[in-house]
């Protein structure tokens, strides 16, 4: 009984070592070694003496002169008669052995000379499908005629390389097609998802008129008509002509669709996919959108196909609550903003700041103004952030207006700066805080909020610093200015002898170091301190010192000093002990006293540890002083940069105060300053200037808000008072400060004021920071707000699911808020969109701590027994 055929397909491949470069393919490389190998086993293992072996192709024609052939004699049926080789096999040589090569199909039996020999022989066939097959691991034999078709991708050793990382032995065609587009689309994964976005990557310049790079490849390795074939098992897309740039239209068309809550214009309508097809978009869309090396190309390409179907025009029937969920164009996001904008202008009387809020943070959350989301060098996202960001502040401005629609009521010195310490300052917060966003947004050229901050200048001009000015004029009229004293309030002229000289007493080792930051005003203060109090080992405790008045630097830096007495000398100049104390080098002479030094804050930072600490050893006090503010505001070059230098000034103080605690083992910091502020973006007018036109006699210095001078006489205009009494000063120096937030003059920068005695200028901070050592640190370790999944049943019955997710307590200073990506996943694979949630609810309602989002199933088939995961990853 003759041996059945044997067709190469079913050993592993051995481990023949790679051809070098350029020597031979990859395919031919393998078919060589693999077929010296298994003939061998026809020999060998299975006692054949003759072997037929037919290469119609000639595939290995040129290879028989490298197989180990050894005893075997090679004889050609194409140049060796049948006959003469029947006589030689039968007669001649009956014992010997023989590989028959034929490089022609095997003929019929009736024409077969040699059909007796082959019926007990052994047959070999060695095509190079079949040595594929075997090198891709497939386990279908009918695959063997589709790798045949694919032969122009094989000849190349590292796409097959590429290609066997991703093959499954179970594949079939398409899915071997559909993985021969993700090595041609140099795609990380073989999902048709990651495939389709790779290949519009590639576009050049975001023009979808444009061919992506591997289309010539594509086209010329025969696997285009797959790939349209899967686009539309995928999408339901077909067309007679399809093209890239319509089913780009398409898909972005069907994601907006599918995520307003509002149908589309009928003239776009008819861009939208069949039913299934939308929700893979939005799948397919979103996990584009989530790429960090991808999404670059999502903005141009969808720029341009905004531009295509003239989407402006047709946004004006949208409503902002419509299109809350819609990520898919940049001209959405802008539209929204715009909108939103408008909202809070003509609500502002009335707002809804929850409503407000909500929308703003939840397009924060969205991929165009995320700041956790991967963003290209021009990308939009930070200043569209700055624009929501600003947006809220905005809000919030007008809501704590409106509580004090009846004006701010006038009371005791005392209750006043308790009303302004607790909740006043955060007008000038909010202020300060919309000025800093707005002012980023449009230095990135995002306009749309000047019509927001002509509205927000007279909120908080009119609204709030002259009301403000109004009800503070009657405790400095009736009884502050004449005493300057406000009860369990300290004087600022009291600094030393109250904070620093009790801890001194307490031992001879204790240190404490004085941080004085000119111009830093409380309510930056107040933000300064959230920031310390949300790190490891620290604890700081705000509170206030009434400042000296006027309020300007050289008087409040030398009521910051330790002293006995302060007095003014005929000059003006003012002097601690009798020393003068203008320079760092004056200051240091005045600590020298209670064995202090006094030294500039950069030159301070600029120290390494084991200098810094060998800087500190010789003193107990140690005096630093920051300028960052004053610097920048009191200068009418810079003066516009003020609310950026506050915003320094911060970052700086926090890394000065931490490297204090941390490297020098500092137990107690103070931080003050010298003074406060007034700022509007809006330079003065004409009625913001005090009516005194000339200086009176006895006048020795004259600033934009306040004068000093001798035997000074009242005025109805200023407030009249004498630096014995505001600072403890003797000389018997006088002062006028206007009333208000007026000045003298405009010379120099006239929006960046200080000298005068609003709340701003004289209610001066002072931060008291400790480092906590033992149990009582570990309490100050800081943590992420916790997240958890509502419900009990998480059984997905439709392609678009609904999950509610909540904090699972308030955010602090030391529970930090938390932003999630949010996707189901099947393995380490997304199967619906990737969406992105804040969780950073203060509030104590926990109906605030609650997110809905809303996913999009990828349209396919999902195995029942596979285990689906709700993935919540730290952004």
């Amino acid at each position: 009984m003759g041996i059945e055929p044997w067709t190469l397909g079913s050993s592993n491949v051995p481990d023949y070592p790679a051809p070098a470069d350029g020597v031979l393919d990859n395919v031919r490389f393998y078919s060589r070694a693999l077929a010296s190998d298994e003939v061998q086993k026809l020999y060998q293992d299975e006692g054949a003496r003759i072997v037929f072996w037919h290469d119609p192709e000639r595939e290995f024609e040129d290879a028989l002169s490298d197989l180990a052939l050894d005893d075997i004699q090679l004889l050609r049926l194409d140049e060796n008669p049948a006959l003469q080789v029947k006589v030689r096999l039968e007669q001649e040589d009956a014992d010997g052995r023989y590989l028959l090569y034929a490089p022609f199909e095997q003929p019929a039996q009736e024409k077969d000379w040699l059909l007796d020999i082959r019926l007990y022989s052994a047959s070999f066939r060695a095509d190079r499908a079949s040595i594929l097959l075997t090198e891709l691991g497939l386990n279908q034999q009918a695959m063997r005629p589709h790798l045949a078709e694919r032969a122009k991708f094989f000849a190349s050793q590292e796409r097959l390389r590429r290609l066997k990382k991703l093959v499954s032995p179970d594949d079939g065609e398409l899915d071997l097609d559909r993985k021969i587009l993700a090595v041609l689309a140099r795609a990380d994964q073989p999902e048709f998802f990651n495939i389709l976005i790779s290949i519009f990557h590639t576009i050049p310049d975001g023009d979808p008129d444009t061919s992506p790079a591997c289309r010539d490849d594509i086209k010329k390795y025969g696997v285009e008509d797959a790939f349209w074939q899967l686009v539309d098992n995928s999408f339901g897309y077909r067309e007679e002509a399809p093209t890239l740039k319509n089913l780009l239209i398409r898909l972005l068309l069907s994601d907006f669709a599918q995520t307003t809550h509002q149908a589309l214009p009928g003239a776009l309508q008819h861009l939208v996919l069949p039913r299934p097809g939308t929700a893979n978009a939005v799948v397919c869309l979103g996990q584009w959108r989530d790429s960090s090396m991808r999404s670059p190309s999502y903005d141009a390409l969808s720029a341009s196909v905004a531009e295509t179907v003239k989407l402006n025009q047709y946004l004006d029937a949208f409503t902002i609550e419509s299109l809350a969920e819609v990520k898919t164009f940049l001209l959405v996001e802008k539209f929204i903003a715009s909108r939103l904008r408008d909202r809070v202008i003509d609500t502002c009387q009335a707002i809804n700041p929850d409503e407000i809020h909500d929308i703003a943070s939840r397009r924060q959350d969205g991929y165009w103004a995320s700041d956790a989301l991967p963003s290209s060098v021009d990308a939009p996202r930070k200043a569209l952030h700055a624009v929501y960001d600003a947006l809220l502040s905005a809000t919030d401005l007008f809501a704590l207006l409106n509580q004090y629609s009846e004006g701010i009521a006038s009371a005791a010195a005392k209750e006043m700066v308790v009303d302004y310490t607790g909740k006043l300052f955060r007008f000038d917060q909010y202020y300060r805080w919309f000025c800093e966003a707005a002012d980023y947004a449009e230095s990135q050229d995002w306009d749309i909020l000047k019509s927001l901050r002509q509205r927000i200048e007279e909120a908080y001009g009119n609204g709030y610093l002259a009301r403000l000015a109004l009800a503070w004029d009657k405790p400095l009229d009736e009884d502050l200015l004449d005493n300057w004293t406000i009860e369990d309030i300290s004087n600022q002229q009291q600094f030393f002898d109250v904070e620093v000289k009790p801890v001194l007493a307490q031992a001879d080792d204790r240190r404490v170091f004085v941080v004085i930051s000119d111009a830093f005003r409380y309510e930056a203060a107040e933000e300064l301190a959230g920031l310390l109090n949300g790190r490891y080992r620290f604890e700081a405790e705000l509170v206030s010192q009434l400042g000296v008045l006027p309020s300007y630097t050289s008087l409040g830096m030398a009521a910051l000093l330790p002293h006995t007495s302060l007095a003014y000398i005929e000059n003006g100049t003012i002097q601690v002990d009798g020393l003068p104390c203008a320079s760092l080098e004056q200051r240091r002479k005045v600590l020298e006293s209670v064995d202090g030094v006094a030294i500039k804050a950069e030159e301070f930072m600029g120290m390494k540890k084991d200098t810094g600490r060998s800087f500190i050893k010789p003193y107990r006090v140690v005096y630093i002083y920051h300028n960052k503010i004053d610097a920048i505001g009191d200068s009418a070059s810079t003066e516009d940069h003020t609310f950026e230098a506050v915003r320094t000034a911060i970052d700086e103080l926090s890394d000065l105060v931490g490297k204090i605690v941390n490297s020098l083992n500092g137990s107690l910091v103070l931080v003050t300053a010298d003074h406060g502020f007034l700022f509007q973006e809006t330079p003065p007018t004409l009625t913001d200037k005090n009516a005194i036109e000339s200086k009176p006699v006895g006048t020795v210095i004259a600033r934009k808000r306040y004068l000093l001078g001798k035997s000074l006489p009242d005025n109805d205009k200023a407030y009249h008072g004498s630096t014995t009494t505001t600072a403890g000063a003797a000389g018997d120096m006088e002062f006028w400060v206007p009333k208000g937030s007026n000045r003298f003059h405009f010379v120099g920068g006239a929006r960046f004021v200080h000298g005068g005695a609003m709340p701003q200028e004289i209610i001066v901070p002072l931060i008291r920071v400790r480092q906590l050592k033992g149990k009582t640190a570990d309490k100050t370790r800081t943590t992420t707000v916790g997240v958890s999944v509502l419900g009990s049943n998480f059984k997905v019955t439709t392609n678009r699911h609904r999950f509610k997710l909540i904090q699972t307590r308030a955010v602090s200073e030391r529970v930090k808020p938390v932003t999630l990506k949010v996707a189901i996943y099947e393995g380490e694979q997304p199967v619906t969109n990737v969406e992105t949630l804040t969780f950073d609810s203060a509030s104590s309602d926990m109906n605030e701590w609650q997110k809905i989002v809303n996913l999009t199933l990828e349209s396919r088939a999902y195995d029942k027994q596979t285990v689906y995961q709700l993935v919540l990853r730290d952004a």
